[in-house]
C-alpha cells in the first residue's frame, strides 16, 4: 500500500525512477538501484522493497560533489583524479538520506533492517549511469538531482520502494 499524505517518495525498480509527489506538485528523477535487483537481506546488496521513511538527512550546505566516507564529510570533493586513484569505489557524493524500514521481518529488524544495511537515497559521479540498475543496494541518483530532493524532503517522509 502507498502512502496517502502530502508528500511522499515512490522508488520504482522496473523504471528506475524516484518520484516526489507533495500535495499537487509531482517530481521523477531518473536513478540507479541495485544491481543485484530486489533484496531486503543483509549482505545481498539489492534495493529492498516495502514501505520506509527517511531517518537521517546528511550533508545539508555541503558542496556538491562532497565526498561522504561512512556518512562523515572531511573535506574532499569528487573529481577524475580522485576517481582514477580509487576505481571500483561507490562514490557517495553531496547528500545523503537515510532510510529505515517501516515492515518488521521485511525491511525491519534481524538481518532485513534498511537503516542498519545503510540503505540511502544519495548522489553518485555524473559519470554513472542512470536509468539502468548499477547501484550495491542504495539508490544513486545526479548530483544535482539529489540536492534538488533533499532541500524538499524532511526527516520521516514516507518512502515506498516497488518492483
Amino acid at each position: 500500500m502507498l502512502y496517502r499524505c502530502a508528500m511522499h517518495i515512490i522508488v520504482s525498480l522496473s523504471d528506475q525512477t524516484l518520484t516526489l509527489q507533495d500535495g499537487a506538485d509531482r517530481r521523477v528523477f531518473q536513478v540507479s538501484t541495485a544491481a543485484a535487483g530486489a533484496s531486503c537481506q543483509q549482505g545481498s546488496n539489492g534495493t529492498p522493497l516495502g514501505r520506509h521513511l527517511v531517518r537521517a538527512r546528511i550533508g545539508d550546505g555541503l558542496p556538491p560533489g562532497a565526498v561522504f566516507r561512512g556518512r562523515r564529510f572531511l573535506g574532499e570533493r569528487y573529481d577524475p583524479a580522485r576517481a582514477a586513484a580509487d576505481p571500483g569505489r561507490d562514490w557517495i557524493l553531496s547528500r545523503i538520506l537515510w532510510l529505515g524500514g517501516l515492515e518488521p521481518s521485511r525491511n525491519q529488524g534481524a538481518d532485513v533492517d534498511s537503516f542498519r544495511r545503510f540503505i540511502y537515497i544519495h548522489g553518485t559521479p555524473d559519470s554513472e549511469p542512470m536509468g539502468e540498475p548499477a547501484s550495491h543496494g542504495c539508490i544513486r541518483m545526479r548530483n544535482t538531482d539529489v540536492i534538488a530532493l533533499f532541500a524538499r524532503v524532511p526527516v520521516a517522509t514516507p518512502v515506498t520502494l516497488v518492483e
